[in-house]
């Protein structure tokens, strides 16, 4: 059991960005679960750091925690709302030349913007767990790739804002200058920003 202890800091840092929404006692429960599993499973020879290998364990168990919880589930009206703004959105963009915010599709969609981004948030949050629950059945625990696991542990460190600009950069392929647009800072902030994550990343790694 101590052991298990060990990794308190690295449960909470998981579950913390759920605990608005489910309770925080259960998702320790269910990640301890995770971890125990992945205990069974570590073997030193893999090359990666256990904290790294365990973060899987522990989110798979959270995912399917969540999607058995009648918590995760959308009303019609929010799926519904979200078709109409990914179709305002693509309007919009084409008139605005860049990606619209919520205020801008709720004066075009007459629709209050507190629901816009309660739609947006509800099934972009379904959508990710989905996402993520997939790609934990498909992972053999024999064919991890050690440097993509201490990667992303690494990555699941970082602070929102550095993760949304290392998302934009390297996982939507988007350039410095369309990257300041989508987080409303200004190109300089973003390559300061970058080259100070990517410093970090290496030296964790």
């Amino acid at each position: 059991m101590e052991k298990l202890l060990e990794y308190d800091g690295l449960i909470y840092s998981i579950i913390n960005k759920y605990s608005n929404r489910y309770d925080l006692e259960d998702l320790y429960q269910v990640s301890i679960i995770g971890l125990m599993d992945a205990l069974k499973h570590y073997k030193k020879d893999y090359g990666t750091k256990f904290s790294s290998f365990a973060y899987y364990y522990i989110i798979g168990e959270i995912n399917k925690y969540i999607r058995q919880n009648s918590g995760v589930k959308v009303g019609k009206g929010f799926i519904q709302l979200k078709s109409q703004i990914l179709k305002a959105k693509e309007v919009m963009m084409q008139k605005l030349g860049r990606e619209p915010t919520n205020l801008e599709i709720s004066l075009f969609l007459e629709v209050d913007e507190e629901l816009i981004d309660q739609a947006i948030l509800a099934t972009n949050e379904v959508d990710s767990f989905d996402e993520s629950y997939e790609k934990y059945k498909s992972y053999d625990d024999k064919n991890m790739n050690p440097d993509i696991m201490d990667l992303h542990s690494e990555l699941e460190k970082l602070s929102d804002s550095e993760r949304k600009l290392i998302v934009a950069r390297y996982y939507k392929d988007l350039t410095q200058s369309e990257t300041s647009n989508l987080l409303g800072i200004s190109q300089v902030q973003v390559s300061r920003k970058e080259a100070k994550i990517l410093q970090k990343l290496r030296e964790n790694l």
